[in-house]
């Protein structure tokens, strides 16, 4: 203890010398921002790239339209689901459409059942669209529910989507048009939310679908590093995924399902292209409760997945160096690593520097993460937004967006332990707690 206040004292008296605050600089830098810095130059590099090659390339015309079945996984969505319904029905696609809604534990959504059949029974739905819904009376979750739609289902291409979630009416257009390589395997589709105006916390995930998500996966899949097909919202196609054995138990199951993929990457040379213009609009939580509850299950999955489950998929051999490097940097890295480090880094700059120090440093670390935002803000605007005066009305966020973000990756801590110890993914609603159990290999 003597040596550690002996280190410390010599510590403070360097920094008090007349170099002093130079090197405090060097001490104490956020040298994780070295990383975060350069990949988000690269979602720039990349969103400027899908942007001259959008606005040069010759559109093509072409007359394949293959026969598309969308698995709808609903649980206790209630009347939502007769808007995500309403807006299959209405798609501009000229071939056909299977709508395949699946509700999971009938016997105990009985709304939710009934919507899909009034909705049934009352619309009339143009010839090339035909409503097959699935009533699973006893619960077996989510996974049991997507792989019921895959053995029941006929079409070339399968697009999964929740029960809550509603499309503009050229998403099946826009998906199924990167089928025409044979190698892709799958399509990421873009979400935003739709309930925005709900609360401070709907607003603030309705920015981080754009920054985060939206244009990162759009900057990303130029450079074939796309890191989630999201389980709200993808497109497959279908022999692919009945050769890989569909979806798997546990939680998580749309990234544990785009790993298995992507551990074909290099033997087949695959592709997994993200559509911004295909949109979903979801409702995101608007409570800080209901938020919290979330993320813990999102990041307590993360490290499930990664760790626990394909921690022998992270091999160059299966994804190829590029994939390799990148789940390296952003999957283990910036999602389990990084929340430890910013959090031990910001209770040691509150025991240890001096007040104005410590203040200093906040802003200038404030200043730079906003930097970063802001920059990706004005690539959204300029280059991708479908709906600039909707995105626009968020800029007022903005200043409170890298706060936000510093929050939850503090609170991603509190996830990945929560999962460590107590094996969190079992606590999931996405499936019951026997399904899980008996699933429990990892």
């Amino acid at each position: 203890m003597g040596v550690l206040l002996d280190h410390l004292n010599a510590w403070l008296a360097q920094i008090e010398g007349p170099n002093g605050h130079w090197q405090l600089f060097l001490m104490v830098f956020p040298y994780f921002l070295l990383l975060e810095v350069p990949l988000n130059l690269l979602v720039l590099l990349g969103t400027l790239r899908w942007f001259i090659r959008e606005h040069s390339a010759v559109p093509l015309h072409r007359n394949w339209h293959p026969r598309v079945s969308v698995i709808i996984t609903c649980y206790s969505e209630g009347k939502d689901v007769e808007l995500t319904l309403r807006s299959l029905a209405e798609q501009t696609y000229p071939g056909m459409i299977e709508i395949i809604p699946i509700v999971d534990g009938a016997s105990a959504n009985a709304t939710t059942t009934e919507v899909v059949r009034r909705f049934k029974a009352e619309q009339r739905l143009p010839a090339n669209r035909v409503l097959r819904p699935i009533a699973k009376w006893q619960r077996g979750g989510r996974v049991s529910s997507l792989n019921t739609g895959l053995a029941f289902s006929s079409g070339e291409i399968l697009i999964n989507v929740d029960g809550d979630t509603s499309f503009d009416n050229d998403m099946v257009v826009r998906m199924v048009r990167h089928f025409v390589d044979p190698k892709v395997p799958a399509v990421a589709g873009s979400l935003r939310v739709r309930n925005a105006r709900q609360s401070w916390i709907a607003r603030i995930q309705a920015l981080e679908y754009l920054l985060s998500i939206h244009m990162c996966k759009i900057g990303l899949a130029e450079w074939n590093l796309v890191n989630n097909v999201s389980g709200a919202f993808g497109a497959f196609r279908r022999d692919f995924l009945r050769q890989i054995g569909g979806w798997d138990t546990h939680t998580a199951e749309d990234l544990d399902l785009t790993l298995r993929i992507k551990s074909y990457f290099r033997r087949y040379r695959l592709r997994i292209p993200f559509e911004p213009r295909a949109i979903g609009h979801t409702d995101a939580p608007s409570t800080l409760r209901s938020f919290l509850d979330q993320r813990l299950r999102w990041d307590g999955d993360l490290f499930f997945v990664y760790l626990r489950k394909h921690r022998h998929a992270f091999t160059p051999r299966l994804l190829g160096w590029p994939n390799f490097l990148m789940l390296m940097l952003s999957g283990l890295f910036f999602q389990l690593v990084l929340p430890f480090i910013i959090l031990g880094y910001s209770l040691v700059a509150v025991f240890i520097l001096p007040f104005s120090a410590f203040v200093f440093y906040s802003l200038l670390i404030y200043a730079l993460y906003l930097a970063m935002s802001g920059l990706l803000y004005l690539g959204l605007m300029l280059m991708v937004s479908e709906r600039p005066r909707q995105d626009l009305a968020l800029i007022w966020i903005l200043p409170f967006y890298p706060l936000a973000m510093y929050a939850l990756r503090c609170w991603s801590v509190v996830a990945i332990l929560n999962e460590t110890l107590r094996r969190g993914h079992e606590e999931s609603s996405m499936a019951p707690w026997w399904v899980l159990k008996r699933a429990n290999r990892f």
